[in-house]
Formats: structure tokens, C-alpha cells, sequence
């Protein structure tokens, strides 16, 4: 076999392979005896039609299997031979395997970028150095009450925190617009579910009012028809209901899975929940931070191929958390806003694995096996989830993955220098914002 590479871009390759005839010849000649052995035809009995008869029958489509196995086979011979490592499948070229003469093709793919890694010790990073408080508690059982939140009818002005319910209509110079009619609708005032000018817009209402009002669309808004523009809304008040909280007792506990210990009891558990969260934040942001300073101390180019890939999987992630089903999907959203991400998670996850290979690191057993415990916690059986993640080699891989990236930030963080920053636990966690 003779194979010739040549560098056609920075990451880019096209290898040539050339096959003698004879290894192509005597691949066609076993396949062709091995078919014959099997083959049915009127006239003669299986397995005895002469093998001059199988080739007339199926000589061309049984050399046309043993041409594109002796590409795969051969392809994956010359990229060991030459010690290239293929971003993904190849796109054949020039393919030519004519009877009785050398098969010969070219392959153009891409490889990953070699990496000479620097600046890993001595990473600079910021710890967050915040505490669960006993009001951090308070806030948060605040919070799990109003998950439970009930309203009564009231008969005064709407304010803050009330629920109207109302039948409204937009109109844009007079004209009606599509979404902008609805029937008993519920707006909660202050809940930010609806755009600002319209809930300031409801402040005050009384049940069996009419009231009418601009609303200014945002010039982003996702109805590029609406971007920008100020609409006239009318909203007839059905009812203002005022939201009443429940009490934090015995019942209260119960509905969150607290049956003996009480308040205390729950307050235990909500704080250490808080805890854990709190901790796992601090060490998501630690992570990001080292994975930012190993990504500036190392730009690489990445593969196209895998960009593209990652941008497609981006798109399909985000058409999902839109509620947006596969058979609905007419066209992917457009690929821009997600490349700077696309791109840095294919950057990440090369230099991730070049710095695993050369600590000689291997997924620790302790870690995959909480990954999978974590992962199968949330099935109705998570034992039965566990074995089924086991049992998959793709969610296996993608485990290990997890954990190898998990490793290599417990590596650079004992080697960065970390300096604290005093925080409070709101404001690692965002919580009330």
C-alpha cells in the first residue's frame, strides 16, 4: 500500500492510498467464493451455481462492497501508518478501482491541532468566601412558601404582588396584531412574566374596570414584527386577588417531604441543601475561571468539522428548551449567535483531554459512579437508571468525560494561586434577583 499525505490547510490533510491490484483481486475472489456458497438461482441448486454464473449475476455489486471495505480498512491503516489523528469521517476523492489494476483514492479530512501546553501552574483565581446564614434560610423558606402561593379576591386597587385577571386586546396604529388578544388571563404584578410597561400599566385597576395603555415592545423582542413598537392595549378587570402565603407548620413541612422533626427538622435540610449548592456553585466558578486562563494561555485553531458539530448541537439544545418537538422543527435557528460558544467548547474539550493525556489520567472509579448515582436520581428507579446508563457505551463516554474534566480542574486548581473574595450567599447564587 502506498500512501502520500499532503497539508492542504492549517488543520487540514489529503491522504492518497494506492492498493495493489492483486489485494484487491483476491478480497473480490474470497467474497466472490463465499457468496457462491449461498447464492440462489433458477437452474441450479444452492450453493452449487458455478462461480463463472455468480459473477455474471452479482460480480459488480459484490465488487463494489469489497472496493468500499478495502477504503475503510485501508483509510484507517494509512492515518496508523502515518500517525494522523482524523477529526471525524472522511470525504472521498477521486476514487478509481477499474478490474485488474490498483485501487486508488484520496481522502480529505481534518485533524486535531498539536498542542504544546503552556501556563498551567500558577493559574490566578478568585474563591468566593460566602456562608449559609440563618436569614439566607429564612429567605429560602420564604421562597418555598410563595411556591404555594393561593390568592383571594379583594376589592381595592391592584398593587404589587396581586393577580389580575383580565381580557385584554394590543392594537398597533388601530390595527390588530397576532398574540396580542387574550381572555381571562392572569397577570401576577412585580412577577416579570409579562414586558414591564404592561404590568405598570395594570398598577391600580379595580375589578369591573376598563382601562387602556401604551406598551413599548423591546427593540430585541423575539417577534421581529413587534420589535420596537408601542401598542395601544385595553384590559377589562375581571377580578383582583391579593396572594395569601401559607403558614410554615407541621402541614407545611409535610408537603416538602418533612413527616417527623417539624420546622427544624425542615430548616435543617432547606439549609443543608443551601449548603451543597452554595459549595458546588463556588466550585463551578472556580472551574470556569482556571478553564478560562488554560484557554488564553493556549489559542489553538479548532477543526471546522467539530465546530460545526458542536454549533448543530447548540441549536438542537436550544430549539428543546424553547419546547420546540423535532417533527416542528422547519429550520434550525441561524448558526452566529452560537460560534463563540461552539468554539470555545471545542477548544476546551482539546486542550481538557491533552492535559489528561499527558498526567496519564483515567477516570477515577469513585467519580463515574457518583456521576451515575446523580444522574439516575431523579428516575422513578434510580437503580434501574444506573444499570441503564452502565449498559449505554455513549452515556458511559460521555461520563467519563465528565469526570476526566472534573479531574483536570482539581489538577490546575492545586497548582493555581486562589485569593478569596468575601461574599454573601446571595450573591453567589443570584437568589432573588
Amino acid at each position: 500500500m502506498r500512501v502520500t499525505v499532503e497539508s492542504t490547510g492549517v488543520l487540514q490533510r489529503r491522504v492518497e492510498v494506492a492498493l495493489p491490484a492483486a489485494r484487491v483481486e483476491q478480497l473480490f475472489k474470497d467474497r466472490l467464493t463465499q457468496f457462491s456458497r449461498t447464492a440462489r438461482l433458477k437452474g441450479f441448486r444452492p450453493g452449487k451455481v458455478p462461480l463463472k454464473v455468480v459473477e455474471q449475476q452479482f460480480g459488480a455489486q459484490l465488487r463494489e462492497e469489497v472496493v468500499s471495505e478495502l477504503v475503510r480498512s485501508s483509510f484507517a491503516e494509512a492515518v496508523s501508518q502515518e500517525k494522523l489523528e482524523p477529526v471525524g469521517g472522511p470525504r472521498i476523492e477521486t476514487l478509481t478501482a477499474p478490474t485488474g489494476e490498483e485501487l486508488r483514492y484520496a481522502a480529505v479530512f481534518e485533524v486535531y491541532p498539536t498542542v504544546l501546553l503552556a501556563g498551567l501552574d500558577g493559574l490566578a483565581v478568585t474563591r468566593p468566601e460566602a456562608e449559609v446564614t440563618s436569614a439566607d434560610v429564612d429567605a429560602m423558606l420564604d421562597n418555598l412558601r410563595r411556591q404555594r402561593v393561593t390568592y383571594r379576591a379583594v376589592e381595592r386597587p391592584a398593587g404589587a404582588t396581586d393577580r389580575v385577571k383580565i381580557d385584554f386586546e394590543g392594537k398597533i396604529d388601530g390595527v390588530a396584531f397576532d398574540g396580542g388578544k387574550a381572555d381571562n388571563a392572569e397577570v401576577v404584578l412585580g412577577a416579570g412574566r409579562m414586558l414591564p410597561d404592561f404590568e405598570k400599566g395594570l398598577e391600580g385597576v379595580t375589578a369591573g374596570s376598563t382601562k387602556s395603555f401604551p406598551v413599548t415592545f423591546p427593540v430585541d423582542y423575539g417577534q421581529p414584527a413587534l420589535a420596537g413598537k408601542t401598542a395601544e392595549f385595553t384590559a377589562t378587570v375581571h377580578e383582583v386577588a391579593e396572594e395569601v402565603l401559607p403558614e410554615i407548620n407541621d402541614e407545611f413541612c409535610l408537603a416538602f417531604g418533612v413527616a417527623e422533626g417539624g420546622v427544624e427538622q425542615l430548616r435543617r435540610e432547606v439549609e443543608d441543601n443551601m449548603r451543597r449548592e452554595l459549595e458546588s456553585t463556588i466550585k463551578g466558578r472556580l472551574k470556569n475561571q482556571l478553564f478560562e486562563g488554560v484557554l488564553a494561555a493556549n489559542p489553538i485553531e479548532v477543526p471546522q468539522s467539530a465546530l460545526e458539530s458542536q454549533i448543530q448541537r447548540l441549536q438542537v439544545d436550544w430549539l428543546r428548551r424553547m419546547g420546540v418537538t423535532p417533527e416542528q422543527i422547519k429550520e434550525a435557528p441561524p448558526r452566529e449567535p452560537f460560534e463563540a460558544t461552539a468554539r470555545r467548547r471545542v477548544a476546551l474539550g482539546i486542550l481538557i483531554d491533552e492535559i489528561a493525556k499527558a498526567e496519564k489520567m483515567t477516570p477515577d472509579a469513585r467519580k463515574v459512579e457518583e456521576h451515575i448515582e446523580t444522574a439516575a436520581i431523579g428516575y422513578p428507579d434510580p437503580e434501574d437508571a444506573a444499570r441503564q446508563i452502565r449498559d449505554n457505551a455513549q452515556l458511559m463516554s460521555q461520563v467519563h468525560s465528565s469526570v476526566i474534566e472534573e479531574q483536570v480542574a482539581e489538577w490546575l486548581l492545586a497548582r493555581a494561586t486562589v485569593t478569596g473574595a468575601p461574599a454573601t450567599f446571595k450573591e453567589v447564587m443570584n437568589f432573588g434577583a
